[in-house]
């Protein structure tokens, strides 16, 4: 589906009744608004309706609609396509913006599905609606610039681009939030960057008033040909952001894979942990940005133990003082690998200190209570209540019901209880997928020991 600058579902989503409600519900006000644009009860005249300017415009807006840029989440997509659909609203009104949005029906972009196609199409034609109005109740004029025309229509067209842009972001998160609970996955996608990418999609909704600016002064399509050049360099622009975004996860994702290959049993704790924190950092009401620097905590949490000697990892007896020294030195080096990665902010507490437990016993530093950064005590819930509930070579998984009644008993001493709460109420709500058997040998528990595992507290402690 595409925002207001542009944004769009780049799969076709396994959609629940309340999604398809959601989506039948724009589209039915979608095909509202085009069907009172193309059969007015105006005097908005035919040969107005299909003049040059419309079908100029919407050319426009399709090449840029048709090549958007895709966000990190590869659930949407970003193109400058709004400065057309703004243009429409100086140039023809309230009609012609929502026919120059509705034709992104036509979009030549591959991978959509008619569902999607028809969506954006709704969505861009409610956008343009509501813009249009706005734009005329706060006193815009329609047509050809004038002398006089400027500055006076500054004011309303500068509203109407952020009421464009409200309803069109609006729209698709509306979308997005309801495809991930279709599919049982968490729907944060690209959440930290909304803010960044609403203030720049106004922005670039100004250009259609350079459109239209430029509409007496130049012939249509000289006109239209000189304002996508800006267009093509501002979608430029965004790819080299995307591009960035996608070497982060990338990075990420090289780290997990690179820690996970020294340990068998630890392959897909990293990406569970994640999403254990993010389930609690919803559950308590975090913010998106939040949300989504947690998300980065929980795959990075165990990157220190690349810094840790693989014999000593995957030791299978008893651990000297030494080799226990290295696996408790581990936080402090994955904040040593990780520190100068800015994006990861807050994160970086929760690599650091996921070991401190609430009765000051933990490491590296020993801090208790609510001196434990949250990121750190939301992390240590995720990573204890994971490692109870996967195979390890000194026992087998335990159950999610066994694995929440140890967190619940050690709440208030080795883990926050609140957090603990949260979590044990977010996984009664939405269950949680447990790792499949590691198919490996057994060992005997007298023959080994937990190493770093905090799913047995007191023997961590015991050994210090």
């Amino acid at each position: 589906m595409v925002t207001g600058r542009g944004r769009q579902a780049r799969r076709p989503p396994a959609f629940s009744t309340i999604a398809w409600l959601y989506v039948l519900i724009v589209v039915a006000a979608g095909t509202s608004v085009l069907l009172r644009a193309i059969f007015p009860t105006d005097d908005w005249d035919v040969h107005v309706r299909w003049s040059a300017t419309l079908v100029v415009l919407a050319v426009l807006f399709l090449v840029c609609d048709s090549f958007p840029t895709a966000l990190t989440s590869r659930q949407s997509a970003w193109s400058p396509s709004t400065a057309a659909t703004l243009a429409a609203v100086v140039l023809l009104g309230p009609p012609g913006a929502v026919v120059v949005g509705a034709t992104s029906l036509l979009s030549v972009q591959r991978g959509l599905a008619f569902t999607q196609r028809v969506f954006n199409a709704s969505m861009y034609a409610l956008s343009a609606s509501a813009a249009g109005e706005t734009y005329l109740a706060l006193g815009g004029r329609v047509g050809e610039p004038m002398p006089g025309f400027f500055p006076g229509i500054l004011g309303p067209f500068a509203v109407a681009a952020v009421v464009h842009v409200l309803v069109n972001h609006g729209l698709l998160w509306g979308m997005l939030w309801l495809i991930p609970a279709a599919e049982a996955g968490p729907g944060i996608g690209t959440a930290r960057h909304i803010p960044l990418l609403f203030i720049s999609d106004v922005g670039y909704a100004s250009l259609g008033l350079l459109i239209a600016a430029l509409w007496r002064e130049l012939p249509g399509p000289l006109d239209a040909v000189l304002v996508l050049i800006p267009l093509l360099v501002a979608r430029w622009a965004m790819g080299q952001f995307s591009a960035q975004e996608h070497a982060y996860a990338a990075t990420m994702a090289a780290l997990c894979q690179a820690v996970e290959t020294k340990d068998l049993y630890t392959r897909g704790h990293s990406e569970r942990v994640s999403r254990g924190a993010v389930m609690i950092g919803q559950e308590i009401g975090m913010r998106a940005n939040r949300v989504e620097a947690i998300r980065y905590a929980g795959m990075l949490h165990d990157v220190g133990k690349l810094g840790v000697p693989t014999t000593v990892l995957q030791k299978q007896g008893p651990l000297t003082e030494e080799e226990f020294a290295a696996i408790q030195l581990h936080p402090m080096r994955g904040l040593e690998i990780v520190q100068e990665i800015g994006f990861l902010d807050e994160a970086l507490a929760g690599i650091m200190h996921h070991h401190e437990r609430i009765d000051g016993l933990g490491y590296p530093m020993g801090l208790a209570g609510d001196e434990i950064p949250e990121f750190a005590r939301v992390i240590a819930v995720a990573d204890a209540f994971d490692a109870m509930t996967s195979d390890r070579s000194y026992r087998g998984a335990r159950s999610v019901e066994a694995a929440l009644a140890d967190l619940k008993k050690w709440a208030g001493i080795q883990f926050d209880p609140a957090f603990v709460e949260a979590f044990t109420a977010v996984v009664a709500r939405e269950g949680w997928a447990a790792p499949r058997p590691v198919a490996v040998a057994e060992v005997s528990s007298a023959q080994s020991q937990d190493h770093d595992d905090p799913s047995a507290p007191l023997r961590v402690v015991e050994k210090q």
